[in-house]
């Protein structure tokens, strides 16, 4: 057991960091890998590969999330500023050159090869972009000098951009509502809500007349005779099959044909096996990180650390929201992963890197006044 009166730096983080919210985010990856090992063999034994062969990486890249987690959250805020700007710059440096040298897939241009490992740059430009913007309005509500609402509109422009263009809806309008989040919180007058509520239906309506498979998509959402809905009517199955309480570990059978069901629609595959009762506890686990994050934000004395908190606990908790409604059939599909449980390298360290920054600025911090009286008396003790 680690002592309060010890001065280390693991000490100091051990009594310092919310341990609530990081056994919380711990038990959603290691019930990723058990997920994995339900869901992905069958993906695995149709593309050749051996039958393990994504839960070995799955394991590995899980591993190293843990690692990037933990050692993200020993950061002091201005320590995670500065390496959100470094991740943010290097993203969307990475999206740009996916979208002039990156290979086609199913007509977009999101991954680029590093090493031989295929990487997503826009899943790393959301937790930088996040700090960022939080930073931009923190710092635009304590100085009268600074247009922190100016600086977070360019941000906006200026990651939306290039990621529509690849194009990549999903993550277009996650960032955005992520955005609104923060700018709500931030102190925006009830008066520009409606506004920035008819830019958003505006955007989605521009989404939908301009780019065919959002069209696509939402009009095999709103009548499913209009278009192939394989992948969504095998999931919503997979519920019916499963029950309440599943038919037991490896004895679904909806996930040997669906393409995705170790990524988009592991979900799915979960009800099948394990039933509605466990996909329940799953739901309550990422709605206890969700509030747990929030309350520690409420607490924050620190307008940055308060906004950055909020904003990244936005950013995970919409994204689960989205994946699991896309599972159940209440919004049209989209790819985008489960967080923690989905398989997938750039996700999962992406995911880590989030959570990292949110335990490293939710950390309980002496104010201010009391850190400088302490500083004084030591000061003191050693000349004495």
């Amino acid at each position: 057991m680690v002592s309060r009166v010890e001065r280390s730096p693991f000490a100091d983080w051990w009594w310092t960091v919310d341990r609530v919210l990081l056994g919380l985010v711990l038990s959603l990856m290691m019930g990723g890998i058990v997920l994995t090992l339900a869901g992905s063999p069958p993906v695995a034994d149709r593309l050749g590969l051996p039958t393990f062969h994504f839960v070995g990486r799955q394991a590995f890249y899980m591993a190293l999330a843990a690692m990037i987690l933990l050692v993200v959250s020993f950061f002091s805020p201005r320590h995670v500023r500065r390496l959100a700007l470094l991740v943010y710059l290097a993203g969307m440096a990475g999206v740009v050159l996916a979208l002039l040298y990156g290979v086609e897939v199913k007509g977009a241009r999101r991954w680029i090869n590093v090493l031989g490992v295929s990487v997503q740059p826009s899943e790393f430009v959301k937790p930088g972009f996040v700090i960022l913007v939080a930073w931009a309005f923190s710092e635009g509500a304590r100085r009268k000098d600074v247009p922190g609402h100016f600086v977070g509109f360019l941000l906006l422009l200026a990651t939306v951009v290039p990621v529509i263009l690849q194009p990549d809806v999903g993550q277009t309008m996650l960032m955005a509502l992520v955005w609104g989040g923060l700018l709500f919180v931030s102190g925006l007058h009830f008066f520009w809500v409606p506004l920035l509520g008819g830019a958003g239906i505006l955007g989605l309506l521009a989404a939908y007349t301009f780019l065919p498979h959002v069209t696509a998509r939402i009009n095999r959402f709103l009548d499913p005779q209009s278009g192939d809905t394989f992948q969504v009517d095998n999931a919503r199955e997979s519920f019916v099959q499963g029950g309440w309480l599943g038919k037991g570990p490896g004895e679904g059978t909806v996930k040997r044909i669906l393409p995705d069901s170790h990524t988009d629609f592991i979900f799915a595959v979960t009800a099948e096996e394990f039933g509605i009762v466990f996909c329940l506890v799953l739901v309550v686990l990422f709605m206890m990180v969700v509030l747990r994050g929030l309350v520690l934000a409420r607490r924050n004395e620190d307008p940055f650390c308060r906004l950055a908190g909020a904003g990244l606990v936005m950013l995970f908790g919409i994204q689960s929201c989205i994946n699991m409604a896309v599972n159940v059939h209440l919004i049209p599909a989209k790819g985008m992963t489960l967080p923690f449980i989905s398989y997938g390298g750039s996700s999962l360290v992406s995911l880590a890197l989030g959570m990292g920054f949110l335990l490293a600025v939710s950390r309980r911090r002496p104010r201010a006044e009391h850190a400088v009286a302490w500083t004084q008396t030591t000061a003191s003790e050693g000349r004495a």
